[in-house]
């Protein structure tokens, strides 16, 4: 039994869950609360890797960050960057198919705000910053942490487009679910049994401990 696959997949789900965090919530605050042309053109494709194959959005990440993709060119050719192949090409995978469920369940969050509390804090002189911070996110607070629950299993979870532009690199890009993958292929059953049940449990535990405390919120 190799522990590597999993803690490269924590690691991996970790990292990616910390960049959704920093994108997601503060677009879908903007979305949540802000009306402008082409808004649902902006929503469909901020949403779209939650319905679209892995392995396209996989493609799409390799011709864009790839040696000679648009991405990928300038940041080998300005700074000698190669991110295809590489650990940070399996964060950016888990990263791009986990941000959908952040953001949904932020954007829902926020829209479930009760705008008169916001509106008090402002007649108290409270910038919209402080208002943020101390009225609407501790609010939407519940909704968010659901968010992270459910983007850190998928980012834990993720096959197709982690494939497509980091590979299957032992100790540096083998996550769980690669692991399950050549595992099986390879008639090791038993080691592709185990994966799996350590990230059925993982997933498990987040999914339970998240619910049992937004029951207990309410």
């Amino acid at each position: 039994m190799d522990w590597i696959p999993v803690i490269l997949s924590l690691k991996i789900a970790g990292l990616s869950l910390g960049i959704v965090l920093l994108v997601g919530i503060p677009i879908a605050f903007l979305m949540a609360r802000r009306d402008f042309i082409g808004k649902s053109i902006v929503e469909s494709l901020l949403t779209l890797p939650l319905v679209m194959p892995p392995v396209v959005t996989g493609f799409i990440l390799l011709y864009l960050i790839g040696r000679r993709g648009l991405i990928g060119t300038f940041l080998y050719e300005q700074f000698g960057i190669q991110l295809i192949f590489t650990s940070g090409a399996a964060v950016l995978a888990a990263a791009t198919v986990a941000f959908p469920l952040m953001y949904q369940s932020a954007k829902a969050a926020f829209l479930s705000v009760d705008r008169k509390m916001e509106e008090v804090a402002r007649t108290l002189n409270a910038n919209e910053i402080k208002i943020f911070v101390t009225v609407t996110l501790p609010a939407a607070f519940p909704g968010i942490i659901s968010g992270v629950v459910l983007a850190f299993a998928r980012a834990l979870g993720e096959f197709g487009a982690t494939a497509m532009i980091a590979g299957n690199i032992p100790g540096k890009t083998q996550t769980i679910p690669i692991a399950i993958f050549f595992a099986a292929e390879s008639n090791e059953i038993a080691k592709a049994g185990l994966y799996a049940l350590i990230i059925s449990l993982v997933t498990f535990g987040l999914i339970y401990g998240v619910n049992h405390w937004l029951k207990q919120q309410t």
